[in-house]
């Protein structure tokens, strides 16, 4: 079984991906600093500890492990963090991608496979999104990963580094056999947050803005199944390895749901009330972003299977319930 480096293996979509691999007959090496994963997500090989930032111990356990390609998750992701604190998401997102970059560079691995993100786009022109429209992202999280697809580029011109980018769009959901999923601290994705709310861990959902030009005043969103976004992974690194080139691909669903709508679906799913209320609109908050995947299905034969709301909805409150 040809082992793989995941780096970030131990975080919500990382772990993830280490079970897709794992079942696709590969054996993920977790590589993960435990600042924001979790030691019980990895469960499908084996952990390394470690930060990015530290080339020699990212160099000691590539020459023991000697895997055949990257999958890089290892990054900090929360939007409100990276204004507040730049230089954490700088140094960390793009200084440790380097430190892992020269790493790989030195030994030699040139098939490598990018977590990156809808933020790069920042507040679109056009909707659905194509992996072809113009990139002016608004917050440092943004940047940092447009630097990190640039500098793949960069490397791939200079030094044969064959890479995939893969831009998601509003990652949910979770294991739907309950082994793992989400579990932020603090917790920022949408459905979590209704999740405390019907639990009464929280007064309530906040809903930012309810006069976009949308059906119902509320951002709409494109949501995709964790499980869903693992898979594209194993397919770019098993188009990488059977000599493709490398590209750059949007992942969601083609299919947005307003703030509204997601709220109201998990109070069907729950059985609970979901206490509300509304608030002033945050900055750069787009109306709507929702992908167009075409690229993806064509080159990688990447379909979404789990695209139903409830169905997201549903694996994440199972999770939820049960999670350590």
């Amino acid at each position: 079984m040809p082992n793989i480096l995941v780096t970030g293996g131990a975080g919500y979509v990382g772990s993830h991906a280490c079970k897709a691999l794992a079942k696709a007959g590969f054996t993920p090496v977790c590589y993960d600093n435990l600042s924001r994963g979790h030691r019980w997500a990895v469960k499908w090989g084996p952990l390394e500890e470690g930060d990015i930032l530290d080339g020699d111990r990212l160099r000691d356990v590539i020459g023991r492990h000697d895997p055949v390609a990257v999958l890089h998750f290892a990054a900090f992701a929360y939007v409100g963090e990276s204004v507040s604190q730049p230089d954490l998401y700088y140094r960390n997102n793009v200084g440790g991608s380097m430190s892992l970059l020269g790493a790989v560079k030195d030994t030699g691995i040139d098939k490598f496979v990018f977590s990156s993100t809808c933020a790069i786009f920042g507040e679109p022109e056009t909707v659905p999104i194509t992996e072809d429209h113009p990139k002016a992202p608004i917050n440092p999280y943004g940047r940092s990963k447009l630097m990190i697809e640039d500098m793949l580029g960069d490397y791939g011109a200079a030094f044969g580094l064959r890479s995939v980018s893969l831009r998601y769009f509003n990652a949910a959901g979770a294991d739907g056999d309950g082994e793992i999923g989400e579990a932020h601290d603090p917790e920022s994705h949408l459905i979590p947050l209704i999740f405390d709310a019907a639990s009464q861990k929280s007064d309530g959902i906040s809903v930012f803005g309810d006069d976009y030009d949308t059906p119902d005043g509320t951002c709409i969103r494109d949501y995709i199944h964790v499980t869903d976004l693992a898979d594209a992974h194993v397919l770019a690194l098993k188009k990488l390895l059977s000599g493709f080139e490398g590209g750059v691909f949007n992942l969601g669903t083609g299919q947005g749901y307003s703030v509204r709508e997601v709220i109201d679906k998990t109070g069907e799913v729950t059985g609970c009330d979901i206490p509300l209320t509304h608030a002033p609109r945050r900055a750069g908050d787009p109306p709507r972003l929702v992908a167009d995947c075409s690229l993806a299905r064509k080159v990688l034969g990447w379909e979404p299977a789990r695209q139903d709301i409830g169905t997201i909805i549903e694996d994440a409150w199972r999770w939820y319930r049960n999670r350590p």
